[in-house]
């Protein structure tokens, strides 16, 4: 049997951040409690020459270099996520011109809120499986957006990973795959509007830890396993406090999800979300560790993977681009003015 699965991995995370406490203070709220009620300490923030596009390419051209593919065997790009820079145009077409040899691919934008780029990473893989490609790049990446004020504000944020999909030289085999899909409105965004709503509380119990718990419990029962086969897991990351409990609800350790949750030093990465946290533990991964990871994206569906690492990533040259601990730690602190120039707070028509 082919095994199908990572080839190479990089991840991009903009170095400008805000505390938590600093949006709270904007807004004259107790910034102790933001901060304990949500588990986001700070947050990435872009600045006005960044989008998901420069996002992406950075992640695309960090994979690339950590190994010894030829571009012009990519066969397929596609880019997740909720922040397009473009209603009209493509995403893609601009990353595949910028890390691409060929013009000789097919490429799209997906959308699906949070999980968009696991959807890609799910299309890479029937691409390469069915050989009509040889290689695919899959990339989720988002510059979030927040109302002024809401509570999104505090977790929404920016960054992005990508992952290089085929058969050969594989790092990180996916041995099953599978997913689970509802017409559920917790999130949303009308044409035309800046900023997405959402339904608050209803956000959790029916739809982020329904479609969740739900996935994984398939999963596991399609491979046969139990959370302590598993040395990590990784759960889609709205804020700093749902994927540690829902890990608990499944049956998963704190010392099994630490490695891959970020959002409490960077937020919410929307379709970055479980791509950083996948990117983050194939920092540390070692052969024969195995990977639980189940993404979630609002309206709702969720996307679950078993992977298993193999001898291939001692063979990666992960030194060739920033790890995910390192793009962390480079930061600089903005305030909340200067953030809210970033971001686009204050415009008029």
């Amino acid at each position: 049997m082919v095994n199908i699965g990572i080839v190479s991995y990089g991840a991009y995370i903009p170095r400008f951040r805000i505390k938590s406490s600093d949006i709270a203070k904007a807004w004259g709220k107790d910034p102790k409690t933001i901060t304990g009620g949500l588990g986001i300490i700070e947050k990435s923030v872009p600045s006005l020459d960044q989008d998901v596009a420069t996002i992406s390419v950075e992640s695309a051209r960090s994979a690339l270099s950590r190994c010894s593919i030829n571009p012009q065997d990519i066969g397929a790009i596609y880019v997740g996520s909720e922040s397009h820079p473009y209603a009209v145009k493509p995403t893609g077409t601009i990353v595949a011109e910028a890390v691409c040899a060929t013009p000789n691919l097919t490429v799209a934008d997906y959308e699906f809120a949070c999980k968009a780029g696991t959807a890609a990473i799910q299309t890479c893989m029937a691409l390469v499986k069915s050989d009509m490609i040889k290689y695919g790049v899959a990339i989720g990446a988002d510059t979030a957006q927040a109302a002024p004020g809401d509570a999104l504000e505090y977790a929404a944020s920016a960054g992005g990973a990508a992952f290089i999909i085929g058969k050969e030289n594989v790092i990180a085999t996916i041995n099953q795959t599978c997913s689970f899909t509802t017409d559920t409105p917790d999130f949303w965004r009308r044409e035309g509007r800046k900023y997405p709503a959402h339904g608050g509380r209803f956000t959790g119990a029916p739809a982020y830890f329904r479609h969740i718990t739900s996935n994984a419990k398939n999963l596991m029962e399609l491979t046969g396993t139990k959370p302590e086969d598993y040395t990590f897991a990784i759960f889609h990351q709205p804020n700093g406090k749902f994927p540690v409990r829902v890990a608990k609800m499944l049956g998963f350790t704190p010392e099994q999800v630490k490695q891959g949750l970020l959002c409490p030093v960077i937020g919410n990465t929307y379709s970055g979300a479980t791509m950083l946290g996948l990117a983050s533990v194939l920092d540390v991964a070692k052969p024969s560790d195995r990977v639980f990871l189940t993404s979630y994206g609002s309206g709702a569906g969720s996307d679950a993977f078993d992977i298993t690492i193999t001898d291939t990533i001692n063979q990666l040259e992960k030194k060739k681009a920033p790890l995910v601990s390192e793009l962390i730690d480079d930061k600089e602190y903005v305030d909340y003015a200067t953030y809210a120039k970033y971001r686009d707070l204050l415009y008029w028509e």
